[in-house]
């Protein structure tokens, strides 16, 4: 299967379809973290250059997330911009395609998400809301639930802005594995 990871820098997602032995690729602005396929620059470059078989989109959140609701009356043209790129990827000829955000604007603005889990079902003591927007795709099952004692990563993370930023960004392994196993089965 030919699987591309939209908006990853990572490549925790991307490293968990490749260990399956599907072709995927992860695509940001930013480099890879890690070694592995990845185009360095903006997804639409590649998002229409092969037949892509499952899309796990990560559009940034930055002017999306209702965290930062109290700035969004500054952001009503970055919103607008942002909302158009994740009405793109939704819309992207892909048969399957999962698009995963905080609680977002994106549920009043485009429709209601799919699925909303947590990193303590995927194994991780922590909280971190994300929800899913799924075509084509079954909901992830919880794969081992733990006990998050209220830690919320997105609110522990103290680093500069930028390594913070990155930091909450990085989807945990236990939910990228779950992504692989689960939705790497079809064909």
């Amino acid at each position: 299967m030919n699987v591309l990871i939209a908006c990853e820098f990572s490549g925790i997602v991307r490293d968990e379809f490749t260990k399956r032995g599907h072709y995927a690729m992860s695509c940001d602005i930013l480099a890879s973290e890690r070694a592995g396929e990845h185009y360095q620059g903006d997804v639409r470059d590649v998002l229409y250059s092969r037949q892509w078989d499952l899309m796990v989109a990560h559009p940034p959140c930055t002017h999306l997330a209702v965290s930062g609701a109290a700035h969004f009356y500054r952001k009503r043209d970055l919103q607008i911009e942002a909302l158009a790129f994740v009405r793109e990827l939704m819309r992207a000829p892909i048969p399957r395609i999962a698009l995963e955000n905080p609680v977002s604007i994106i549920s009043t603005r485009i429709r209601k998400p799919d699925q909303i889990i947590q990193p303590y079902m995927f194994g991780h003591r922590e909280l971190k809301t994300t929800c899913l927007w799924l075509k084509g795709l079954p909901a992830l099952q919880p794969t081992h639930i733990v006990d998050a004692k209220g830690y919320s990563y997105a609110h522990q993370v103290r680093h500069a802005p930028d390594v913070r930023e990155k930091n909450r960004s990085r989807t945990p392994p236990g939910v990228a594995r779950a992504m692989a196993e689960q939705w790497g089965i079809f064909d």
